[in-house]
């Protein structure tokens, strides 16, 4: 827990414990600001989840400090617990305000650790609104960028630690208030810069660790409860179809060219973090050339796909929810970019690591719909699932789960999927697309250990349908054949096969050519799961 201050007492130097403070209170009053941030988000993307992006980017730091505390005794140093702040926000950051404010966070811990008196907040300030522009591939002026240079401009002459706390906060205030009449877009909704607005709440949250009192309102234009739409003739204009996160390892060299590729792909482009560990943001059309890029340029994981509204004229030019979405856990990046262009909002898994619940409500959150069909894909992950959709549901969305028990099960889901019927309708066509796939996935067994079909050694191929193991072989291509043979054995008229990209490139062609030779009448699909994926998983509709 975070210490509760005086009321009039007052700080002259940050302490770690300060530092938790301000940590829980920015995450309570991001909480409690929210829903109006998400409402007078219009900008870069009218997609009303700025105020929610920013609470999990907050949300994830204070888990780091909250872990360190636990982790020390008697308690951390301030180094390491502003080192925590901006590592944790760096992991969690969430959309385009979320990764700036990581940044923002990181560049003051730079300083922060060094000292946390006045002077050094001041510098800290300063190298932080640095250090977000220099990663932002296109800095535009009337947006986060703006309050964070004018929060460090306005106390550069430093002093003590109140009074710089208390300048940047004015400073902060007096220009997210002018953000309405720097963008066009802004001045047509008649709101102020989300993304502003957000900074402003967690530079409040530090005077108030600092002072002990509450600070002044946010300026500026008070949002509705539902984000204003540009009038008639001044449109939104289109933007690419996809939002792109990911953190990636990769040293400096191979970050500086992917900044050059990404941001020939698309635009928003957001680069942050350094020492080896990054978060990318940006927008694109392309989803899976923005994940190919990545895995060039070094280990990308935690991927995030979210396809933004898909009439941007109506639900996304105005900020309001989609009617329907649909959420898929998906293994490989391949596999997240083909379902993300089929208008999914996905979820990565990595090998032997299921994805929590706070992931599934998120990537819930994320679609920005009214309704949701969540794919899980996995037997494993039915429970976390179900409770990720009763969360939703409690926050007001209707949310329908398919018990899908793997990748191949999901993509017939969506292959059936139309938007345009009521929903339960959708649900039910989804779902008995998904039970009219069998489905199977072939492995390599990594020790010896029994199975339903022998024992079987390190090294051996498993063949598993349905979750059993039926096959145990030596060779992936014979293994594959056999396991195809039983499956269609009980019929079939489509056979999907999902390879990864350290399967042997033969495999696919030579599972197609068997399937032509022996069921004339059964048709054979392949998609590409790309890295992180089972060798094969094979679907029999």
């Amino acid at each position: 827990m975070s210490r509760a201050l005086h009321p009039f007492e007052e700080l002259v130097e940050l302490d770690a414990e300060a530092v938790r403070s301000w940590c829980a209170r920015s995450l309570d009053a991001l909480g409690r600001e929210r829903e109006e941030i998400d409402a007078i988000n219009v900008y870069p993307v009218a997609d009303g989840d700025t105020g929610t992006n920013l609470y999990l980017t907050a949300e994830a730091a204070h888990q780091a400090v909250e872990a360190v505390f636990a982790a020390s005794a008697p308690t951390p140093d301030t180094a390491e617990t502003v080192r925590a702040m901006a590592h944790g926000a760096l992991l969690g950051a969430r959309g385009n305000s979320g990764t700036i404010l990581s940044q923002l966070l990181r560049g003051m811990a730079g300083v922060l650790a060094d000292g946390c008196d006045g002077d050094h907040l001041a510098r800290a300030l300063a190298e932080a609104a640095s250090a977000a522009r220099r990663a932002v591939a296109h800095p535009v002026e009337g947006t986060i960028l703006t309050v964070a240079s004018a929060a460090a401009g306005a106390c550069a002459a430093g002093g003590g630690l109140v009074d710089v706390a208390r300048n940047a906060h004015d400073g902060a205030r007096a220009a997210l208030a002018a953000t309405s009449g720097q963008l066009d877009v802004l001045e047509r909704a008649g709101v102020v810069d989300a993304g502003g607005r957000g900074l402003v709440t967690v530079l409040g949250a530090l005077l108030e660790t600092v002072t002990g009192q509450a600070p002044p309102p946010a300026a500026g234009p008070v949002p509705s409860r539902s984000t204003p739409a540009p009038p008639e003739d001044c449109p939104a204009e289109d933007g690419p179809a996809y939002e792109v996160i990911y953190l990636l390892e990769a040293g400096d060299e191979a970050v500086e060219l992917l900044r050059s590729r990404l941001d020939a792909l698309g635009e928003s482009l957001v680069v942050v973090g350094g020492d080896g560990l990054w978060n990318v943001h940006v927008h694109v059309d392309d989803a899976g050339a923005a994940v190919e890029a990545g895995v060039e340029a070094g280990r990308p994981h935690r991927i995030r796909i979210t396809h933004f509204a898909a009439d941007p004229a109506a639900a996304s030019a105005r900020g309001e929810r989609a009617q329907r979405a649909v959420v898929a856990v998906v293994p490989g990046e391949g596999l997240a970019g083909l379902c993300a262009e089929a208008g999914a909002t996905t979820v990565r898994t990595l090998p032997g690591e299921l994805p929590a619940g706070e992931e599934l409500l998120d990537a819930i959150r994320r679609a920005h719909a009214r309704e949701v069909v969540l794919l899980p894909n996995d037997t494993d992950l039915r429970q976390t699932a179900a409770a990720a959709a009763e969360r939703a549901r409690a926050e007001g969305i209707r949310v329908a789960l398919i018990p899908t028990r793997a990748a191949v099960q999901g993509i017939a889901a969506l292959a059936v999927h139309e938007p345009d019927r009521r929903f339960d309708e959708d649900v039910v066509a989804m779902t008995a697309a998904a039970g009219a796939t069998r489905y199977a996935e072939l492995a390599v067994a990594e020790r010896q250990s029994f199975t339903s079909a022998g024992v079987c050694q390190a090294g051996d191929v498993l063949g598993l349908i349905e979750g059993d193991v039926a096959v145990i072989g030596t060779d992936l291509a014979d293994t594959a054949r056999t396991v195809l043979d039983r499956m269609l054995s009980a019929g079939g008229e489509l056979v999907t096969l999902v390879v990864a990209d350290d399967t042997p490139p033969g495999l696919a062609p030579d599972l197609e050519a068997h399937v032509r030779r022996g069921y004339l009448a059964v048709d054979t699909t392949t998609y590409h799961a790309g890295a992180g994926a089972p060798p094969l998983l094979i679907g029999v509709e």
